[in-house]
């Protein structure tokens, strides 16, 4: 280790650009082999004068590097979490000294952000697993390989140390395309989609005009989500007016399914987002479903599967969490006696 690098703090990557690299940029060139941090990660550090090469600091994730050229990435420590211990209640599915599952209730936020300073499961995190919670994250994220929406409730996997925290992040960047990560969640969509199951492969991106919204587009990034037709449900009219839905992420995207049911004219209930134009609908549902609906409050979407491979004993570990009290209300108010089989 030279002077300058000696200088700086925490954990140290170097890497040696190949020959076939030269002339990439140098946030890319970073993420094919620092493998345990995402490209988004990666930028950060740059732009945060945590990466130099020869010694010399670089702050353009764009900067093309030749062969030869010696990158340093510099990863901080874990800081005190600035956000603090909050004594939450936590639904805990399996907990070990690498990671723990927990099923997440409505409302809760997981990470501190603007608006939600306390009352997260980051609080309630750190009050529960103290200094063990892996740092990787940042000082508002310890721990978190994927998050589920305020309003999503079930089941989701957090790291308790840097190194599961690696293992998480990498089959999580993976999707399960070749590893065992599966994620299945229950949805309520609004009518029936044509087919029992099917596909949803359209990019996805922000909003060019609500950036806390996304939205297919064809710059956007790769998005899929596999669906099956669990239940149909009948309305007042005596067709069609809703049913359930397994749904199956090859990718992780904010908002996916929300998104892709709604591309394909099917939102989710209660989706004030990306179902407004379906309120009128209401009237279509027996009275004992619109009352479920009203007290719903949320989207009507379910973390129902989650499987992993433990990233330190290599077992394979699947949970399932069944449909929540206001979801399962508003699944027996639908079913009635007007419900007919999938398949």
């Amino acid at each position: 280790m030279d002077d300058k690098e000696a200088r700086f703090e925490g954990r140290l990557d170097s890497v040696t650009v190949a020959e076939e690299e030269a002339g990439g940029r140098l946030d890319r060139v970073l993420a094919a082999h620092v493998t345990a941090l995402s490209r988004t990660r990666l930028k950060a550090l740059v732009l945060a004068g945590r990466v130099a090469i020869g010694g010399r600091t670089i702050r353009d994730p764009g900067h093309r590097v030749n062969v030869g050229d010696r990158l340093t990435v510099v990863v901080p420590p874990p800081e005190e979490a600035a956000p603090q211990a909050e004594a939450i209640p936590l639904a805990i599915v399996h907990e070990d000294d690498d990671l723990i599952v927990i099923d997440k209730p409505k409302g809760l936020v997981v990470h501190p952000a603007a608006g939600n300073r306390t009352g997260t499961l980051v609080n309630a995190l750190i009050a529960h697993c103290g200094a063990s919670l892996s740092g990787i994250g940042g000082v508002k994220r310890p721990g978190i390989v994927h998050r589920l929406d305020k309003d999503t409730t079930g089941l989701m996997v957090v790291a308790k140390n840097d190194r599961a925290h690696r293992g998480l992040a990498a089959q999580f960047a993976d999707h399960g395309r070749s590893g065992p990560l599966e994620r299945a969640y229950l949805a309520f969509a609004w009518g029936v989609p044509d087919r029992p199951r099917g596909t949803i492969d359209k990019p996805l991106g922000r909003h060019p005009q609500a950036r806390e919204r996304m939205t297919v587009r064809a710059d956007g990034r790769t998005a899929v989500t596999h669906y099956d037709v669990l239940e149909r449900y009948l309305g007042t009219d005596g067709a069609p007016v809703a049913s359930l839905l397994l749904c199956r992420l090859m990718t992780g995207r904010t908002h996916q399914i929300r998104v892709h049911l709604a591309s394909i004219g099917h939102p989710l209930l209660g989706d004030d987002v990306y179902g407004a134009g379906f309120r009128t609908k209401v009237t279509l549902l027996p009275e004992p479903a619109r009352t479920a609906l009203a007290g719903l409050g949320r989207q009507a979407l379910h973390a129902h599967i989650l499987g992993v491979e433990h990233p330190i004993s290599g077992q394979h570990l699947v949970y399932r969490s069944e449909l929540p009290a206001d979801l399962d209300l508003l699944r027996k108010a639908l079913r009635g006696t007007n419900q007919s089989a999938a398949r």
